[in-house]
Protein backbone atom coordinates (compact mmCIF):
# COMPACT_ATOMS: atom_id res chain seq x y z
CA UNK A 1 0.00 0.00 0.00
CA UNK A 2 1.33 3.43 -0.92
CA UNK A 3 -0.52 5.57 1.63
CA UNK A 4 -2.67 4.69 4.64
CA UNK A 5 -4.88 7.47 5.97
CA UNK A 6 -6.11 7.51 9.58
CA UNK A 7 -8.72 10.09 10.44
CA UNK A 8 -12.24 10.97 11.47
CA UNK A 9 -14.81 9.04 9.43
CA UNK A 10 -17.42 11.74 8.97
CA UNK A 11 -20.43 11.97 6.67
CA UNK A 12 -20.60 15.49 5.20
CA UNK A 13 -23.95 17.28 5.00
CA UNK A 14 -23.65 20.29 2.68
CA UNK A 15 -26.00 23.30 2.97
CA UNK A 16 -25.96 26.82 1.53
CA UNK A 17 -26.43 29.61 4.10
CA UNK A 18 -26.24 33.38 4.38
CA UNK A 19 -23.58 35.29 6.33
CA UNK A 20 -26.41 36.29 8.66
CA UNK A 21 -27.01 32.62 9.54
CA UNK A 22 -23.41 32.34 10.77
CA UNK A 23 -23.78 35.50 12.87
CA UNK A 24 -27.09 34.32 14.36
CA UNK A 25 -25.45 31.09 15.51
CA UNK A 26 -22.15 32.68 16.62
CA UNK A 27 -20.10 30.75 14.08
CA UNK A 28 -16.70 31.95 12.85
CA UNK A 29 -16.50 31.80 9.07
CA UNK A 30 -13.94 29.38 7.61
CA UNK A 31 -13.38 27.37 10.81
CA UNK A 32 -14.54 24.07 12.28
CA UNK A 33 -16.55 23.95 15.52
CA UNK A 34 -17.22 20.77 17.47
CA UNK A 35 -20.88 20.40 18.45
CA UNK A 36 -22.96 17.79 20.24
CA UNK A 37 -25.74 15.82 18.56
CA UNK A 38 -28.46 18.17 19.87
CA UNK A 39 -26.81 21.32 18.48
CA UNK A 40 -26.11 19.57 15.18
CA UNK A 41 -29.78 18.58 14.81
CA UNK A 42 -30.95 22.07 15.79
CA UNK A 43 -28.72 23.77 13.19
CA UNK A 44 -29.79 21.35 10.48
CA UNK A 45 -33.51 21.68 11.24
CA UNK A 46 -33.85 25.03 9.43
CA UNK A 47 -31.66 24.19 6.44
CA UNK A 48 -32.06 22.60 3.04
CA UNK A 49 -29.54 19.81 2.35
CA UNK A 50 -27.69 20.22 -0.97
CA UNK A 51 -25.73 16.97 -0.79
CA UNK A 52 -24.75 14.18 1.63
CA UNK A 53 -21.43 12.42 1.03
CA UNK A 54 -18.72 10.43 2.85
CA UNK A 55 -16.11 12.89 4.09
CA UNK A 56 -13.46 13.61 6.67
CA UNK A 57 -10.27 15.54 5.90
CA UNK A 58 -7.77 12.69 5.44
CA UNK A 59 -10.41 10.47 3.82
CA UNK A 60 -10.93 13.19 1.19
CA UNK A 61 -7.19 13.18 0.48
CA UNK A 62 -7.11 9.38 0.28
CA UNK A 63 -9.98 9.34 -2.24
CA UNK A 64 -8.11 11.96 -4.28
CA UNK A 65 -5.04 9.69 -4.32
CA UNK A 66 -7.19 6.74 -5.40
CA UNK A 67 -8.48 8.82 -8.33
CA UNK A 68 -4.87 9.34 -9.36
CA UNK A 69 -4.36 5.57 -9.46
CA UNK A 70 -2.47 5.11 -6.19
CA UNK A 71 -3.08 2.08 -3.95
CA UNK A 72 -4.45 3.51 -0.73
CA UNK A 73 -6.31 2.56 2.44
CA UNK A 74 -8.18 4.30 5.24
CA UNK A 75 -8.93 3.63 8.91
CA UNK A 76 -11.79 5.52 10.56
CA UNK A 77 -14.38 4.50 13.13
CA UNK A 78 -18.02 4.19 12.09
CA UNK A 79 -21.08 2.56 13.65
CA UNK A 80 -23.25 -0.14 12.12
CA UNK A 81 -25.99 2.33 11.21
CA UNK A 82 -27.35 3.90 8.03
CA UNK A 83 -24.71 6.65 7.86
CA UNK A 84 -21.96 4.14 8.66
CA UNK A 85 -23.02 1.90 5.79
CA UNK A 86 -23.21 4.92 3.47
CA UNK A 87 -19.70 5.89 4.52
CA UNK A 88 -18.21 2.44 3.92
CA UNK A 89 -19.98 2.06 0.57
CA UNK A 90 -18.69 5.47 -0.48
CA UNK A 91 -15.06 4.51 0.13
CA UNK A 92 -15.39 1.12 -1.57
CA UNK A 93 -16.91 2.81 -4.61
CA UNK A 94 -13.81 5.03 -4.75
CA UNK A 95 -11.52 1.95 -4.64
CA UNK A 96 -10.16 2.76 -1.19
CA UNK A 97 -9.40 -0.22 1.06
CA UNK A 98 -11.41 0.40 4.24
CA UNK A 99 -9.44 -1.21 7.09
CA UNK A 100 -11.99 -0.97 9.89
CA UNK A 101 -14.64 -3.52 10.73
CA UNK A 102 -17.73 -1.70 11.94
CA UNK A 103 -19.98 -2.95 14.73
CA UNK A 104 -23.08 -1.74 16.50
CA UNK A 105 -22.16 1.13 18.80
CA UNK A 106 -24.07 3.17 21.37
CA UNK A 107 -22.89 6.33 19.61
CA UNK A 108 -23.85 7.00 15.95
CA UNK A 109 -21.55 7.57 12.98
CA UNK A 110 -20.10 11.09 12.94
CA UNK A 111 -21.39 13.84 10.68
CA UNK A 112 -20.24 17.30 9.65
CA UNK A 113 -22.54 20.15 8.69
CA UNK A 114 -20.74 22.13 5.98
CA UNK A 115 -22.23 25.61 5.68
CA UNK A 116 -21.40 27.30 2.37
CA UNK A 117 -21.78 31.09 2.28
CA UNK A 118 -22.27 33.16 -0.92
CA UNK A 119 -18.49 33.86 -1.10
CA UNK A 120 -17.95 30.04 -1.42
CA UNK A 121 -16.24 29.86 1.99
CA UNK A 122 -17.14 26.85 4.12
CA UNK A 123 -17.78 26.82 7.87
CA UNK A 124 -18.05 23.44 9.57
CA UNK A 125 -19.98 22.18 12.58
CA UNK A 126 -18.87 18.66 13.43
CA UNK A 127 -20.59 16.06 15.57
CA UNK A 128 -17.78 13.53 15.89
CA UNK A 129 -19.98 10.67 17.04
CA UNK A 130 -18.13 7.34 17.15
CA UNK A 131 -15.41 8.76 14.84
CA UNK A 132 -13.98 10.60 17.84
CA UNK A 133 -13.64 7.33 19.80
CA UNK A 134 -11.03 5.68 17.55
CA UNK A 135 -8.24 4.20 19.68
CA UNK A 136 -5.06 2.10 19.37
CA UNK A 137 -7.08 -1.14 19.17
CA UNK A 138 -8.68 0.10 15.93
CA UNK A 139 -5.28 0.57 14.28
CA UNK A 140 -3.40 -2.60 13.32
CA UNK A 141 0.41 -2.58 13.42
CA UNK A 142 0.68 -4.66 10.24
CA UNK A 143 -1.48 -2.17 8.29
CA UNK A 144 0.76 0.72 9.38
CA UNK A 145 3.97 -1.12 8.50
CA UNK A 146 2.50 -2.13 5.14
CA UNK A 147 2.22 1.52 4.02
CA UNK A 148 4.98 3.68 2.56
CA UNK A 149 3.43 6.78 4.20
CA UNK A 150 0.87 7.06 7.00
CA UNK A 151 -1.22 10.25 6.71
CA UNK A 152 -2.87 11.68 9.86
CA UNK A 153 -5.09 14.67 10.60
CA UNK A 154 -4.80 17.17 13.43
CA UNK A 155 -8.52 16.77 14.12
CA UNK A 156 -7.70 13.42 15.76
CA UNK A 157 -6.43 15.34 18.77
CA UNK A 158 -9.90 16.67 19.61
CA UNK A 159 -10.73 13.66 21.79
CA UNK A 160 -8.70 11.59 24.28
CA UNK A 161 -8.61 8.06 22.83
CA UNK A 162 -7.44 9.00 19.30
CA UNK A 163 -4.11 10.22 20.71
CA UNK A 164 -3.26 6.56 21.46
CA UNK A 165 -4.09 5.58 17.87
CA UNK A 166 -2.03 8.55 16.71
CA UNK A 167 1.00 7.50 18.79
CA UNK A 168 0.76 3.89 17.59
CA UNK A 169 0.71 5.06 13.98
CA UNK A 170 3.74 7.33 14.45
CA UNK A 171 5.73 4.66 16.30
CA UNK A 172 5.19 1.99 13.65
CA UNK A 173 5.25 3.98 10.40
CA UNK A 174 8.09 4.19 7.86
CA UNK A 175 7.22 7.81 7.12
CA UNK A 176 4.46 9.93 8.65
CA UNK A 177 2.61 12.94 7.23
CA UNK A 178 0.06 15.11 9.00
CA UNK A 179 -2.28 17.96 8.23
CA UNK A 180 -2.66 20.65 10.93
CA UNK A 181 -6.37 20.67 9.90
CA UNK A 182 -7.76 23.95 11.24
CA UNK A 183 -6.68 27.20 12.93
CA UNK A 184 -8.78 26.58 16.05
CA UNK A 185 -7.46 23.01 16.17
CA UNK A 186 -3.88 24.37 16.17
CA UNK A 187 -4.70 26.86 18.91
CA UNK A 188 -6.29 24.13 21.06
CA UNK A 189 -3.27 21.84 20.78
CA UNK A 190 -0.39 24.22 20.06
CA UNK A 191 2.18 22.73 22.46
CA UNK A 192 1.54 19.14 21.31
CA UNK A 193 1.44 20.06 17.62
CA UNK A 194 4.71 22.00 17.83
CA UNK A 195 6.44 19.01 19.42
CA UNK A 196 5.03 16.69 16.73
CA UNK A 197 6.15 18.99 13.90
CA UNK A 198 9.65 19.39 15.35
CA UNK A 199 10.32 15.80 16.43
CA UNK A 200 7.95 13.15 15.04
CA UNK A 201 6.55 14.09 11.63
CA UNK A 202 8.30 13.84 8.27
CA UNK A 203 5.77 15.80 6.18
CA UNK A 204 3.46 18.57 7.43
CA UNK A 205 0.60 20.28 5.57
CA UNK A 206 -0.77 23.61 6.82
CA UNK A 207 -2.29 26.80 5.55
CA UNK A 208 -0.56 30.11 6.23
CA UNK A 209 -2.71 31.06 9.25
CA UNK A 210 -2.24 27.65 10.89
CA UNK A 211 1.55 27.54 10.62
CA UNK A 212 1.93 31.18 11.72
CA UNK A 213 -0.25 30.51 14.76
CA UNK A 214 1.70 27.34 15.56
CA UNK A 215 5.03 29.16 15.86
CA UNK A 216 3.60 32.58 16.88
CA UNK A 217 5.08 34.15 13.74
CA UNK A 218 4.45 37.76 12.75
CA UNK A 219 5.84 37.43 9.22
CA UNK A 220 5.96 34.64 6.65
CA UNK A 221 9.75 34.84 6.53
CA UNK A 222 9.76 33.54 10.13
CA UNK A 223 7.85 30.47 8.88
CA UNK A 224 10.50 29.85 6.21
CA UNK A 225 13.31 30.18 8.77
CA UNK A 226 11.57 27.84 11.24
CA UNK A 227 10.93 25.22 8.53
CA UNK A 228 14.54 25.27 7.32
CA UNK A 229 15.77 24.94 10.90
CA UNK A 230 13.81 21.76 11.69
CA UNK A 231 14.81 20.15 8.34
CA UNK A 232 11.47 18.50 7.56
CA UNK A 233 9.16 18.83 4.55
CA UNK A 234 6.67 21.60 5.41
CA UNK A 235 4.06 22.44 2.76
CA UNK A 236 2.04 25.64 3.17
CA UNK A 237 -0.98 26.71 1.14
CA UNK A 238 -1.44 30.50 0.91
CA UNK A 239 -4.79 30.92 -0.86
CA UNK A 240 -4.50 33.24 -3.85
CA UNK A 241 -0.76 33.63 -3.14
CA UNK A 242 -0.18 30.00 -4.12
CA UNK A 243 1.77 27.40 -2.14
CA UNK A 244 5.27 26.86 -0.75
CA UNK A 245 7.25 23.72 0.06
CA UNK A 246 10.24 23.90 2.39
CA UNK A 247 12.08 20.58 2.12
CA UNK A 248 15.03 20.67 4.54
CA UNK A 249 16.67 23.92 3.35
CA UNK A 250 15.25 23.99 -0.18
CA UNK A 251 12.31 26.35 -0.84
CA UNK A 252 10.00 25.89 -3.84
CA UNK A 253 7.01 28.10 -4.61
CA UNK A 254 4.09 27.91 -7.03
CA UNK A 255 1.44 30.47 -7.95
CA UNK A 256 -2.28 29.81 -7.53
CA UNK A 257 -4.32 29.11 -10.65
CA UNK A 258 -6.26 32.16 -11.86
CA UNK A 259 -9.75 32.86 -13.25
CA UNK A 260 -11.45 29.92 -11.55
CA UNK A 261 -15.22 29.58 -11.20
CA UNK A 262 -15.13 29.00 -7.44
CA UNK A 263 -18.23 27.35 -5.97
CA UNK A 264 -17.13 25.82 -2.67
CA UNK A 265 -13.76 25.85 -0.85
CA UNK A 266 -14.53 22.57 0.98
CA UNK A 267 -11.70 20.10 0.46
CA UNK A 268 -9.24 22.55 -1.12
CA UNK A 269 -6.49 21.69 1.37
CA UNK A 270 -7.38 17.98 1.39
CA UNK A 271 -7.05 17.66 -2.38
CA UNK A 272 -3.92 19.79 -2.43
CA UNK A 273 -2.37 17.28 0.01
CA UNK A 274 -3.50 14.40 -2.22
CA UNK A 275 -1.77 15.90 -5.26
CA UNK A 276 1.44 16.63 -3.36
CA UNK A 277 1.60 13.17 -1.75
CA UNK A 278 0.95 11.61 -5.17
CA UNK A 279 4.07 13.42 -6.34
CA UNK A 280 6.15 12.18 -3.42
CA UNK A 281 5.23 8.50 -3.78
CA UNK A 282 5.78 8.64 -7.53
CA UNK A 283 9.19 10.33 -7.24
CA UNK A 284 8.18 13.70 -8.73
CA UNK A 285 10.37 16.77 -8.30
CA UNK A 286 9.05 19.02 -5.49
CA UNK A 287 7.91 21.68 -7.98
CA UNK A 288 5.90 19.04 -9.87
CA UNK A 289 4.35 17.81 -6.60
CA UNK A 290 3.26 21.39 -5.84
CA UNK A 291 1.84 21.67 -9.36
CA UNK A 292 -0.19 18.48 -8.91
CA UNK A 293 -1.51 19.68 -5.55
CA UNK A 294 -2.53 23.04 -7.02
CA UNK A 295 -4.19 21.31 -9.98
CA UNK A 296 -6.38 19.10 -7.75
CA UNK A 297 -7.17 21.95 -5.37
CA UNK A 298 -8.29 24.18 -8.26
CA UNK A 299 -10.46 21.38 -9.60
CA UNK A 300 -12.28 20.70 -6.32
CA UNK A 301 -13.17 24.31 -5.50
CA UNK A 302 -15.06 24.62 -8.79
CA UNK A 303 -17.66 22.10 -7.62
CA UNK A 304 -19.79 21.49 -4.52
CA UNK A 305 -18.27 19.02 -2.05
CA UNK A 306 -14.81 17.59 -1.40
CA UNK A 307 -14.84 14.66 -3.82
CA UNK A 308 -13.72 14.96 -7.46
Amino acid sequence: MKILGIGNAIVDVLCKVSDEFLKQHFLTKGTMKLVDELEFTKLLSSLKIEETISGGSVANSIVGLSHLGDKVGFIGKISQDELGQKYEDGLKKEKVEFLYKKKEEKIPTGSCLILITPDSERTMCTFLGIAGKIDHNDVKEKDIKNAEIVFLEGYLWDEGNPKKAFDKAITNSKKVAMSLSDLFCVERHKTHFLELVKSKLDIVFANEKEIMSLINAKTFSEVISFSKEIKKNIIITRGDKGAVSINKDKVEEIKAQQNLNIKDLTGAGDLFAAGYLHGIINNFQIKDSLTKGTELSAKIIQKIGARI
